[in-house]
């Protein structure tokens, strides 16, 4: 299976990130995504390929501003969104 994951736009509120910092936090934002969806897949109501134009990760706890750390905790909040236990019997979207 090939799973590529193209993060274009990223907004974060309330997050005071270095700018040099952005890049990285992409990357890792893509590949833990990419990560989770090769290990559990889509909720049963999504198909491959997707495209979401936008996507409601919801809060995060603030646990400081390691951008691997942030970007591994963004990665799980978008895929609590569209993974296998959302849908709509999970009440999600």
């Amino acid at each position: 299976m090939d799973i590529r994951v193209v993060v274009e736009h990223l907004v974060l509120e309330g997050f005071d990130l270095p700018r040099h910092h952005h890049p990285l936090l992409q990357a890792t934002v893509e590949a833990e995504l990419a990560r989770l969806l090769a290990a559990d897949g889509l909720a049963g109501d999504l198909a491959a390929p997707l495209v979401v134009p936008r996507l409601a990760g919801g809060s995060l706890a603030r646990t400081g501003s390691d951008p691997i750390v942030l970007g591994k905790e963004i990665a799980a909040a978008v895929y609590a969104g569209i993974g296998p236990s959302s849908g709509p019997a999970a009440g999600a979207r």
